[in-house]
């Protein structure tokens, strides 16, 4: 199941890595928070137009098609760092110390093998769709109105290796604590349980006041 978690900072060179990519990370986010408010009003759009005018919105299941990547993947790595992920905690739950940062170590090791490969396999499925020579730069596109698929092709290489540098740095962040036995590591999730997360929520909102 999915929790809430804390990621700690500090003054070193990690941290700093940390919240310099989690920069990037809320940007990609913010892109796909866009994209899926975006394809809410042209859905309202189209169901207006076929219900008041008997005109839906041309290639409208084209630019959903278009759009999945952004919806799907470019947050990613922001949940990731977050620890929003959902995941099987039924055996880490019980495990503390050198014994969890090793078992977090393994899956996120697991994470970044995974997340690589799948960056050289999408990266080659975007190459067999673009084309400098063809129009519009693409062999292939959607079927209703002709849109171009190889940026939305493109984008799935680029949010797949932003968790690779997200996950280059939660091994790192684990496994400085597995070798220093810290309790609280730096730039990794932390799970927080119900008190806790309701303290830090409410001083989320004290801070906003």
């Amino acid at each position: 199941m999915s929790q809430s978690a804390a990621v700690l900072e500090d003054r070193s060179l990690l941290s700093a890595l940390d919240r310099a990519l989690l920069r990037l990370e809320s940007f990609f986010a913010l892109i796909s928070g866009i994209a899926v408010f975006s394809l809410m009003i042209m859905a309202v759009v189209s169901v207006s137009g076929r219900s008041l005018f008997n005109r839906p919105l041309p290639g409208y299941v084209d630019w959903v098609e278009a759009a999945m990547p952004l919806i799907a993947f470019m947050g990613i790595a922001y949940v990731q760092r977050s620890g929003n992920h959902i995941r099987m905690d039924i055996v880490p739950r019980f495990l503390k110390g050198r014994m969890l940062w090793f078992t977090e170590f393994l899956g996120v090791v697991f994470i970044f093998l995974l997340m690589s490969a799948l960056v050289w396999g999408s990266w080659a499925h975007f190459a067999r769709s673009f084309d400098w020579n063809a129009p519009l730069w693409s062999r292939d596109s959607s079927i209703d109105i002709g849109i171009p698929l190889w940026p939305a092709k493109l984008l799935v290489p680029i949010a797949f290796s932003l968790l690779c540098l997200r996950s280059i740095l939660q091994i790192w962040g684990y496994s400085s604590a597995l070798l220093r036995g810290s309790a609280r590591p730096i730039a990794v999730p932390l799970v927080q349980d119900a008190a806790a997360q309701a303290m830090s929520e409410a001083e989320q909102l004290r801070d906003r006041v």
